[in-house]
């Protein structure tokens, strides 16, 4: 099987040193992305850390397909212990900063410690300097990156970095790369703020030895580029009236069901702000959304579905202009959308203001500053839910993604049992059920299809491969590009989920904790199938047994 290659470089920002430990044996096992640093996550960051502490970790993985030229790759996974939720979460990013990742020799970056003075840490392949950069205190994301450019000569393609948010420990603070592109759910971005850590550049000339079958890898490109997909020109947003009108498009924070307005703010709207093509790294797809109003002089990227029904429905809001702000001042202060948008939303409902998008603008900027009630809203829904008089919305502290447990039953039940929360990206019903694949109406009997889209996202997540290759990258194709069977790989994504849960365990997050604030049918006794089918004990913890086998012993500790 091929696997990612280079060795670990961990940085104790507390001691200001760099030190490379070779992980061959895990990466062989574990292949790389998502798998690898959650296995080294589980074995490295004390059970019992605190979120905003030294002892927590930080990691950025690549994936072999990362040492490729292939379209739906341009990708990176990101790990840590979640200021949001209290357990492991990783999120997803794209655009170009993998190939210059790679090309330091590295295959996983390790964060660790706090410093302090502000950092701005730069890797590359001859080693690590650390650089003090009190002059970059407070700056937003186009900021650090004029800064890397001007000092560096390095553009926002080579650099991770946080904003105001990540800095002032906003529970959904983002990383940011290449200015637009987000780690963005679970509060990875206050992680690297807890440990004064402002960005990280990688440059570098070295070629991974690697070689990608081909074919598939010219197939999948070429395809990519013919493809006549409504999604290359409008994105996600593409979805949103289909959505609106056939399911649900959460609105007026979780009050309707649908959005009067979905057509001004949805797929049609987005595109006609749109002015030239946006794609990530070595992808011909093409499927970003780089936009502008010529009115204001707004550009932004996006926004996607997930923002349109954050910043849009959910607050009320019906100009898709009022969107793209919101987009806008989240990518450049460093923030989720999803959960800043539905955290402005809940405090909407609180004021009777729904579709003041003014006043949402407003405050989604004092969140990042924690000025006023921002202060309260930066520690999210869960938190804050209270204080507002609002319900909580939220699983395991994460605020909901659009699509509608409440429609969607088999989506409902992935939300309530997914390691992370309410994210939609940690497995594929919604997709199924969206198609007819699957009857959207009930639970029971869904069980083993969610398992298997959970270990498939998690696989999807360690080569790392788009989730929206998934036509193009099709499951033999993935065994001709790992040179293994399917269902080994999905037997990585599943050790990657017991790995997750088990660390969740030893923080006391359990079966009490795999629930939804509204009820759909038979939850109970479908939560009952979901674990005999992930072989969890009736509590909905990891057998020590299981937990033998999916760690491994070339997890290198410290």
């Amino acid at each position: 099987m091929i696997h990612a290659t280079g060795p670990l470089l961990s940085l104790d920002v507390s001691k200001r040193t760099a030190t490379e430990t070779n992980i061959d044996s895990l990466l062989e096992t574990h292949v790389g992305g998502r798998a690898a640093a959650t296995a080294l996550a589980h074995e490295r960051i004390p059970f019992d850390a605190d979120p905003f502490g030294p002892k927590n970790r930080a990691y950025l993985s690549t994936g072999p397909l990362q040492q490729s030229q292939m379209s739906f790759t341009g990708r990176m996974n990101m790990t840590g212990l979640s200021p949001l939720t209290d357990g492991l979460v990783s999120s997803n990013a794209g655009g170009y900063l993998s190939r210059n990742f790679v090309s330091t020799g590295i295959s996983v970056l390790e964060v660790t410690g706090e410093s302090d003075e502000l950092l701005a840490i730069h890797v590359t392949d001859d080693g690590v300097t650390f650089e003090e950069v009190p002059e970059l205190e407070g700056a937003t994301v186009p900021e650090v990156s004029e800064y890397v450019e001007t000092n560096h000569d390095l553009g926002p393609e080579h650099c991770i970095a946080i904003g105001p948010a990540g800095e002032n420990l906003v529970r959904f603070a983002s990383v940011m790369t290449f200015d637009s592109r987000t780690f963005g759910r679970g509060g990875l971005g206050a992680i690297l703020g807890s440990k004064n850590v402002k960005c990280v550049t990688f440059s570098g000339d070295v070629e991974p030895p690697i070689e990608i079958p081909d074919p598939p890898e010219t197939d999948v490109h070429r395809e990519a580029a013919q493809s006549d997909d409504p999604m290359r020109r409008q994105g996600t947003a593409g979805g949103t009236e289909f959505i609106n009108d056939n399911f649900s498009l959460p609105t007026r924070y979780f009050e309707e069901y649908e959005f009067e307005h979905a057509a001004d703010i949805g797929g049609n709207a987005v595109e006609e702000k749109k002015y030239k093509k946006g794609a990530c790294s070595a992808c011909a797809y093409a499927c970003k959304l780089p936009t502008r109003d010529e009115e204001t002089g707004l550009e932004t990227e996006g926004p996607e579905f997930e923002t349109i029904y954050a910043f849009g429905s959910s607050q009320g809001v019906d100009d898709v202009v009022d969107v793209m702000k919101g987009n806008e001042l989240c990518d450049s202060l460093g923030m989720d959308t999803v959960s800043a948008g539905v955290t402005v939303a809940a405090y909407l409902a609180s004021e009777d203001e729904f579709g003041n998008a003014a006043l949402a603008q407003e405050v989604t900027e004092k969140i990042a500053y924690r000025e006023g009630i921002g202060d309260s809203l930066a520690e999210g829904v869960a938190r804050c839910h209270d204080e507002l008089g609002v319900e909580d919305f939220t699983v395991k502290g994460m605020e909901f993604a659009a699509h509608d447990g409440r429609v969607l039953h088999g989506q409902g039940l992935s939300y309530a049992v997914a390691n992370r929360g309410a994210d939609h990206m940690y497995a594929g019903m919604l997709s199924l059920e969206y198609s007819g694949q699957i009857d959207p109406e009930g639970t029971l009997g869904k069980a083993e299809t969610l398992v298997r889209e959970e270990n498939s996202a998690a696989f999807r997540d360690t080569g790392i491969v788009c989730a929206f290759g998934s036509e193009y990258v099709t499951e033999e194709r993935l065994e001709t590009l790992f040179d293994a069977p399917y269902e080994e790989l999905l037997e990585i994504g599943a050790r990657t989920v017991q790995l997750e849960r088990h660390f969740n365990n030893r923080r006391g997050i359990d079966r009490s904790d795999d629930e939804l604030p509204y009820e759909i049918p038979d939850l109970e006794a479908a939560i009952a199938e979901y674990y005999d089918a992930r072989g969890l004990n009736d509590d909905g913890t990891v057998p020590d047994s299981t937990v033998e086998t999916a760690a491994s012993s070339a997890v290198p500790t410290n």
